[in-house]
């Protein structure tokens, strides 16, 4: 039995989750239902990320998602991941997150992002010029309240103030070297987009590595094992190439960045091959696909979990 991995840490496989088109109470049941799919097939932890107004495949309360999947685990850690920091004050995402660990100790991480779509700020009521300096200027504040490192009043706080000795695992989104480096400074995890090349993630985590980074490298990955839903993925990919900042968009490999194989261990050995020449030491796999049923998703995963020992060896843990 291979030990688990701590939130974010490197040599880590996680499941990232994403809803699918159903009512809200059976959307909350499926997520919940193949995090345990998840568990059970090996991976050590499970990311839910940000967007509003009911954006395709994301959720506007990822943090709240965490508590309703982490007491349905049984060891397995959760993390909204990335958050949009901007959206609200630093110290109210400090205090969600902490009490959220102060629940599930050693569970929880956490990973941030400024955000790129501009209806997630109209909803927040925060101009969209400003998303960018929002979010440097509450990067360094959240990251030491979340090390139990705060000013009063949110330092007196009784969740905040235990982690001190329990700092929450973080990551922050990196597209540019200016923020690998950023995070390097902050002593956070890297967290690369799934469209960037693996030569793209080698580039940005030797500026990370130079810049004294010390925690995971994480690449997130599509896998598919079977005949690949081309239509659905071309749709998915035409869709976030709408709305993404030119400077990222102009960043993307040509290709779509899916790893798909006829088998697990093809797969898990083309993922190896991939993280290898990325310089990532972890990775967040993704089945899903707008347009998928839940069932096929399930299908995916219980695919991953049949050999998922070779997952493990082809990351080299």
């Amino acid at each position: 039995m291979m030990t688990q991995r701590l939130p974010l840490q490197s040599g880590s496989i996680s499941l990232r989750l994403y809803p699918h088109d159903l009512t809200a109470p059976e959307q909350i049941a499926e997520l919940v239902a193949q995090a345990r799919l998840g568990e059970e097939s090996g991976f050590d932890g499970v990311m839910v990320s940000e967007h509003h107004a009911d954006f395709p495949g994301y959720l506007p309360n990822p943090a709240q998602v965490c508590s309703f999947i982490l007491p349905e685990l049984v060891s397995a850690w959760a993390a909204p991941c990335p958050l949009l920091l901007p959206i609200k004050a630093h110290a109210l995402v400090v205090e969600e997150l902490a009490w959220l660990e102060a629940a599930y100790p050693g569970r929880v991480g956490a990973g941030f992002a400024a955000g790129a779509l501009p209806v997630d700020f109209e909803l927040a009521e925060v101009p969209f010029e400003e998303v960018v300096p929002r979010f440097k200027a509450a990067l360094g504040p959240t990251v030491s309240a979340l090390r139990g490192v705060s000013d009063e009043p949110l330092g007196r706080d009784r969740a905040v103030a235990r982690l001190v000795d329990h700092p929450l695992p973080m990551a922050v989104a990196v597209q540019s070297k200016a923020a690998a480096k950023r995070a390097a400074r902050h002593g956070l995890a890297v967290l690369y987009d799934s469209l960037q090349s693996a030569e793209r993630c080698a580039e940005l985590s030797s500026v990370y590595r130079d810049a004294g980074g010390d925690a995971a490298t994480i690449a997130i990955r599509r896998v598919w094992i079977g005949p690949a839903p081309e239509a659905e993925i071309a749709a998915q990919l035409k869709h976030y190439r709408s709305y993404a900042p030119p400077a990222a968009v102009k960043r993307w490999a040509d290709e779509d960045q899916t790893i798909v194989a006829a088998g697990a261990h093809e797969a898990a050995d083309r993922l190896g091959e991939m993280l290898s020449r990325s310089g990532c030491d972890a990775v967040n796999l993704r089945v899903h696909v707008k347009g998928l049923t839940a069932g096929a998703v399930r299908g995916q995963i219980g695919l991953i979990g049949e050999e998922f020992d070779a997952f493990r060896a082809a990351l080299g843990s």
